[in-house]
C-alpha cells in the first residue's frame, strides 16, 4: 500500500509538470519539432549526468533490448512533436484535452499486450472522460486550426499510449531513469536533421527557456512517471493524466490569457471527477 501511495504522488507531479510543459509550445516562437528537439537534448544530457553521479549502468542487457528502446524512442519523438504541434496549431486546451483520450488507447491495448482481464470500470472510466473531452472541443471542421489541433492531438494520444505499455515492459528490467534516458537520446538523434533542414533562429534565450523544458519538466517529470508505473497499472495512470489537461487550461488561462468558456470548464470537471475516481478505486484494490 506503501508503495502504491507513493508512485501515485510521483504521477500526480510528473502530470502537473507535463501539463505545465504545453505552455512551452506558445512560449517558444520556433516550429514544434525544434522546440522538441532542444527539449530531448538538454534532457537526455541531465540524465546522462543523472546516472553518471549514482554510477548507475548505462549499459543494456540484450541486444533485443536496444532495438525495443530505439523504437521507444522514436515513438516519443512522434509524440511530443505532435503534441506541441497540436498546441500551436490550436491551444493549449485543444492539445492537452485530445492528448488525454490516449487512456481509451490503452484501456483496450493493455489487456492484449500483457493478457489481464479488462474491466468494465476501467471502460466507463474511459468512456466518461472522453466525454468531458468532447465537450471541452469546440468545432471539428476540416480545414479549421481547431480541428487541425485536435487531429494533432490524437496522434499524440495514439503514440503515446503506445509508449506507457514499452515502459511497462522496461520496468521489469531497467531503471526509471535509464529507460527515459535512452528513449530521449534516440528522440534527440531522430530530430536531428530537422536543425539542418528547417535552420531556426534561435536566439539565447530561447536555448534558455529549452533547459528549462529539457531538465525540469522533461527529464525530472518523465522519470518520476515512469517511477509510478512499478506500482500503478499503466491504465490508472492515464486516466490520472486526464490532469494534465486541467493544470494546462488553468495555466493557459493565467500565463496566456487563454480563456476557457463554459463548456470548457465543465469538461475539465468531468475529466477531474473521472481521476480521482480511478485513484481511489486503485487504492482499494491494492
Amino acid at each position: 500500500m506503501k508503495n502504491q501511495k507513493k508512485s501515485l504522488i510521483s504521477i500526480h507531479i510528473a502530470v502537473l509538470l507535463f501539463g505545465l510543459a504545453g505552455l512551452f509550445a506558445k512560449w517558444v516562437l520556433l516550429p514544434a519539432v525544434i522546440i522538441v528537439l532542444g527539449r530531448v537534448i538538454f534532457s537526455s544530457l541531465s540524465l546522462f549526468f543523472l546516472l553518471k553521479v549514482k554510477r548507475a549502468r548505462v549499459r543494456l542487457d540484450k541486444g533485443r533490448d536496444y532495438i525495443l528502446m530505439i523504437t521507444a524512442g522514436i515513438v516519443l519523438a512522434v509524440h511530443w512533436t505532435t503534441f506541441m504541434q497540436s498546441i500551436q496549431t490550436s491551444t493549449v486546451a485543444v492539445g492537452t484535452l485530445t492528448f488525454s483520450t490516449f487512456p481509451l488507447f490503452v484501456t483496450f491495448l493493455e489487456p492484449v499486450l500483457f493478457h489481464e482481464r479488462l474491466k468494465s470500470s476501467s471502460v466507463v472510466s474511459a468512456v466518461v472522460m472522453l466525454a468531458g473531452v468532447l465537450l471541452i472541443v469546440p468545432e471539428f471542421h476540416l480545414g479549421n486550426t481547431m480541428t487541425q489541433g485536435v487531429i494533432w492531438g490524437m496522434a499524440g494520444s495514439l503514440s503515446y499510449a503506445v509508449l506507457s505499455l514499452m515502459n511497462r515492459m522496461f520496468m521489469e528490467k531497467y531503471t526509471s531513469s535509464l529507460t527515459a534516458f535512452y528513449e530521449q537520446a534516440t528522440a534527440a538523434v531522430v530530430l536531428l536533421p530537422s536543425l539542418f533542414l528547417l535552420k531556426p533562429v534561435v536566439s539565447g534565450k530561447d536555448i534558455l527557456v529549452l533547459v528549462l523544458l529539457g531538465v525540469v519538466f522533461t527529464a525530472f517529470a518523465h522519470t518520476m512517471y515512469i517511477e509510478g508505473l512499478k506500482h500503478v497499472k499503466v491504465q490508472t495512470a492515464g486516466i490520472i493524466s486526464g490532469l494534465e489537461s486541467v493544470y494546462g487550461i488553468i495555466a493557459a488561462f493565467l500565463f496566456l490569457g487563454e480563456k476557457p468558456g463554459i463548456k470548457e470548464l465543465a469538461g475539465g470537471v468531468i475529466i477531474l471527477g473521472v481521476v480521482f475516481y480511478s485513484t481511489r478505486l486503485s487504492s482499494r484494490e491494492e
